[in-house]
């Protein structure tokens, strides 16, 4: 019995044998892809993180620490798992996006990869676990569970090059791709779960377009294409999600036209809507589908100049058997203690990652039978980190684009909007591609849209710092229409926003139409004691349209 259990964790969680059809190439590819990822996340926060969550933000971390860790106390330090603890300043909020471009800049280079996810890992979970209703997307939970992997399928070494000396085990590169499989296969559950008409009626794409977060001009022309190609969109959406990454489990022949057709599929996707880097992330997860000698095969020309030549053993002292811990006391120690260590480090290796493979396949059965009796406790404890997560994109569609704006005015008759960065807003200006930067506080605009400002406190609180006149929440905007001081009063108002077509475009040079619907958020002022009163509240009823 103990045979057979150390075979299989050798098997599994030591590294693989190094045949032809080995994965160097592959991951070589993917950690270098990584990287980029990582890099995009850690760039956008440049230019985001202070008005998001600094002290004078919309959601300041400090704040929100405060109220952590008086609820739970000692726990509170797993419940929000984040350098921030140690200080949440601007400075602080800096150094963490600028030492996470820094560590995944030194990944895309191939410098001690698995220290460098480690760095990325840590600077992005501290942003995340602090960051509230801004941390709230799937990809966020996407891109740490496949850090936390790569931080085992990495190679070991300053400069490891291809990594022929440490090639990754099986249970690490069965994991990346079990994610990869498990982001189409909860999306497409989800969708038949949810019960959403327009994925039965194939009507689900007429308007994916104009709809999403934040659509680009390509997306524009595509809502001009007939019915019927959004139909045929529509099932081949289904298919590949539900049915065709099965391929992943089929002899390696069959998993590369999967590639192909996915890769087809994801750029599709990143050109028509900007969805930050979550399909950018499902991409490149794709290429370890692939493996050595298929890539050698279709690059055409040999990549032994990306190996790194095994270095000789030197040959051991004739006096002296190490392996046995004869000879020098010191070097026997040290010898003994390597091997100890790299045996614990193994096991903590297996442990970690049989806990995600837990997990994760707890949650999709989980999906499909939510009466499953199986333990739930595993999955809470690392929920707080966020490396094995259950995902499901675009379950329901939206119907129709609502948009909220702020304006301010100085004597509460005319009104002068806060121009966005990325929002649609001047019906005359192309909507932009910008994927994978992710503009965090436009995002979680248009989710708030679609819900009340009860329900999306930040919103008021965005009003409250302009009225305030915040330095580090103006940034989030692309101007500042009241540069001398301050606004009297500021409001928040709701659009709904449809895109024109060819006819109109050609003749009026507009994008969109727009049309205004009322006050979103109750409409803020100073009162003469210094606090914040409303001045006018949104009249909830009949607001949107049915």
């Amino acid at each position: 019995m103990m045979n057979r259990l150390n075979s299989v964790y050798q098997h599994l969680f030591e590294q693989e044998a190094p045949p032809k059809r080995s994965h160097l190439l592959p991951r070589w590819f993917w950690l270098r892809m990584l990287g980029l990822i990582f890099f995009s996340a850690f760039y956008s926060l440049l230019f985001q993180i202070r008005g998001l969550i600094g002290p004078d933000g919309i959601l300041p971390a400090g704040r929100y620490l405060s109220g952590v860790r008086e609820q739970t106390g000692a726990l509170s330090y797993w419940y929000v798992p984040s350098l921030l603890w140690l200080g949440s300043g601007n400075h602080a909020l800096m150094a963490i996006a600028w030492l996470g471009l820094g560590a995944s800049l030194l990944l895309v280079i191939n410098f001690w990869p698995r220290v460098m996810i480690g760095v990325c890992l840590l600077m992005y979970l501290s942003f995340v676990a602090a960051a509230q209703d801004f941390s709230s997307y799937q990809s966020d939970g996407m891109l740490l569970e496949a850090g936390f992997i790569s931080l085992f399928f990495a190679p070991r070494g300053w400069w490891p090059h291809l990594g022929d000396a440490c090639p990754p085990s099986r249970a690490t590169l069965f994991l990346l791709r079990w994610e990869w499989f498990r982001i189409y296969f909860e999306s497409g559950i989800v969708k038949l779960a949810s019960h959403d008409p327009q994925w039965r009626n194939l009507t689900a794409l007429d308007h994916y377009y104009e709809n999403g977060p934040l659509p680009d001009w390509i997306g524009w022309y595509a809502q001009q294409l007939p019915q019927r190609f959004q139909a045929s969109l529509t099932v081949a959406t289904l298919a590949i999600e539900l049915g065709l990454v099965w391929m992943l489990f089929l002899p390696r022949r069959l998993r590369h036209p999967c590639f192909f057709i996915v890769t087809i599929f994801q750029i599709g996707i990143i050109l028509t809507a900007n969805l930050a880097f979550l399909n950018y992330l499902v991409l490149c997860l794709g290429v370890l589908l692939l493996d050595d000698e298929f890539l050698s095969h279709v690059r055409g020309t040999p990549w032994a100049v990306f190996r790194q030549p095994p270095k000789p053993s030197p040959p051991a002292p004739a006096n002296e058997v190490l392996a046995l811990g004869v000879g020098r006391p010191q070097e026997a120690s040290r010898h003994r203690f390597g091997i100890y260590f790299k045996r614990a480090s193994q096991v903590t290796s297996a442990l970690m990652l049989s806990w995600i493979a837990y997990n994760t396949t707890a949650l999709l059965l989980l999906m499909l039978l939510p009466a499953l009796p199986l333990p739930t406790s595993p999955i809470l404890w690392l929920e707080p980190f966020r490396i094995s997560n259950q995902y499901g994109l675009f379950a329901v569609m939206t119907r129709v684009r609502y948009e909220i704006e702020f304006q301010g005015s100085s004597d509460g008759q005319t009104w002068v909007a806060y121009p966005f960065r990325y929002k649609p807003q001047n019906p005359n200006q192309a909507p932009r591609l910008y994927a994978p930067y992710q503009p965090r506080f436009d995002w979680n605009l248009w989710f708030a849209s679609l819900g009340g400002w009860r329900e999306y406190p930040f919103v008021v609180r965005t009003e409250v710092q302009l009225l305030r006149g915040s330095p580090s929440v103006l940034s989030l905007f692309a101007g500042n229409p009241f540069p001398g001081k301050p606004p009297h009063e500021v409001r928040a108002v709701l659009w709904q926003y449809w895109f024109t077509d060819l006819k109109v475009k050609r003749e009026e040079s507009l994008w969109w139409r727009r049309k205004m619907l009322g006050l979103y958020a109750p409409t803020l002022e100073f009162t003469p004691d210094g606090s914040v009163g409303a001045v006018e509240m949104p009249d909830t009823q009949g607001i949107r349209p049915p």
